[in-house]
């Protein structure tokens, strides 16, 4: 005798045929719904394409050609001679390199530190310390070409630090011309650029700050410790993420030094302010070796990842 099969009624689980509840159908995305994801993803996908994407392929290319900005003749395929002119017959890349380290040597762990020292001072419960919080972070919002031109003013033979050196010490010392002298240029692009970069990062510390739970602090004060054995067993540890992320984000910025030295030094006096990032722009567009600058555009690249990811794992959470 045949059944007939009768679909339940509204709101009644379905059943197999022994009795059991049939497995759910998964989940799929409607035809109508991909489309309408894949257009809303397709500008931000065109645009990450065309400005990110694309331009690495051809500085990858680029860097194993003679190709110049504007040339009559076709490019022509080198292999390696673009990274070995650089590496080991160039003077100034090599003095760039060092300043590229040396700058980052200095900026990253001053603006680190400086950065935690103001995020603990403006974390305390103080009348006024949103004031002191958007006076510190000020900076930040300022473009850096306008800070780079005001302090180039600044750092002048007659500017205002010297005047200030000179009023300070009754006229006993006097001032220098700062972004002339080759041993006071960069030290000067050091000091602007942890003024500028500090306020972000203290807010980086400040965040950290703030997702530390209050009761470790009182279970360490209940256990007699003192006030620097509360930072280095509470506050550090609860800190280690935020640490990561701010040292990482740090040298990246500082390897990336490039507008500071172009409004201010233009890589000199006698390139002991010339960076990679700098001199790459130099060769390709300004003297048009765009072979050779995407080459030392790679170079830098394969530095900054080498850079992170050993910084990463020497920050890693230790099981």
């Amino acid at each position: 005798m045949a059944t007939t099969h009768i679909p339940p009624a509204s709101g009644t689980p379905a059943t197999s045929a022994n009795g059991s509840p049939a497995p759910r159908r998964p989940w799929r995305v409607r035809g109508e719904d991909q489309r309408s994801a894949m257009g809303l993803a397709a500008p931000a996908m065109f645009l990450l394409s065309l400005f990110l994407i694309i331009p690495v392929i051809l500085a990858f290319a680029m860097a194993f050609t003679n190709m110049r900005l504007i040339s009559p003749n076709p490019p022509r395929f080198l292999g390696l001679d673009n990274f070995v002119r650089a590496l080991f017959e160039d003077d100034v890349f090599r003095a760039s390199l060092f300043n590229t380290f040396y700058f980052a040597a200095v900026v990253v762990p001053v603006q680190a530190g400086l950065g935690l020292i103001l995020a603990l001072l403006v974390n305390q419960k103080i009348k006024g310390r949103n004031i002191f919080r958007t006076i510190y972070f000020i900076p930040v919002v300022t473009s850096m070409v306008v800070v780079s031109i005001l302090w180039r003013f600044m750092y002048q033979e007659d500017g205002l630090i010297n005047s200030m050196i000179s009023t300070i010490t009754a006229g006993a010392v006097e001032g220098t011309a700062w972004l002339s002298n080759p041993a006071t240029a960069m030290p000067a692009i050091m000091v602007l650029s942890v003024w500028q970069g500090v306020g972000f990062h203290m807010v980086i510390w400040l965040a950290g700050l703030q997702t530390i739970p209050q009761y470790l602090y009182e279970a360490a004060e209940l256990d007699g410790t003192n006030r620097w054995q509360r930072f280095r067993y509470v506050t550090m540890p609860g800190l280690k993420p935020t640490m990561v992320f701010v040292l990482v984000t740090i040298t990246i910025a500082a390897f990336a030094l490039f507008v500071q030295i172009d409004v201010m030094t233009q890589g000199g006096p006698l390139d002991s302010t010339s960076t990679l990032v700098f001199y790459a722009v130099r060769k390709g567009y300004r003297e048009q070796e765009m072979g050779y600058g995407a080459a030392i555009s790679l170079i830098f690249f394969l530095l900054v990842l080498a850079v992170s990811l050993i910084q990463r794992y020497m920050t890693r959470d230790e099981d």
